[in-house]
């Protein structure tokens, strides 16, 4: 088999490697592909790459804007955070599902509908 050289550095060889981590809005994906046994850098095929959009994008992390900033309201018995009509209508919501609501760290709350 034909030795590939690295075309970022072009001294080191490319090797294949399963243990390459992508990183998109705090989610980690492992993906295949090669690395320059010169320089580190890294390479991922096509079809690896278009894998690791599909994943992204049935998260919800890839395609559609990924934060929108909004404002709390108050009421009487709590407070209110209003869902946007571009989500709403995306995700065929109703106004009648469940939700968990998680917190993460000190600044982030995570939303995930129970029922469909």
């Amino acid at each position: 088999m034909k030795k590939k050289i690295c075309p970022a550095c072009g001294k080191g060889e490319l090797i294949r490697v399963s243990d390459i981590v992508s990183e998109i809005e705090g989610h980690f994906f492992i993906e295949h592909g090669e690395r320059c046994t010169e320089c580190g850098e890294e390479f991922l095929s096509e079809k690896e790459s278009q894998r690791m959009i599909d994943i992204a994008r049935r998260l919800g992390l890839w395609g559609e804007p990924l934060k929108l900033h909004r404002k709390l309201s108050k009421s009487a018995r709590g407070t209110i955070l209003r869902i946007p009509v571009d989500i709403e209508k995306s995700m065929h919501l109703t106004g009648n599902e469940e939700v968990l609501i998680s917190k993460i760290g000190k600044t982030k709350l995570l939303i995930e509908l129970t029922t469909q």
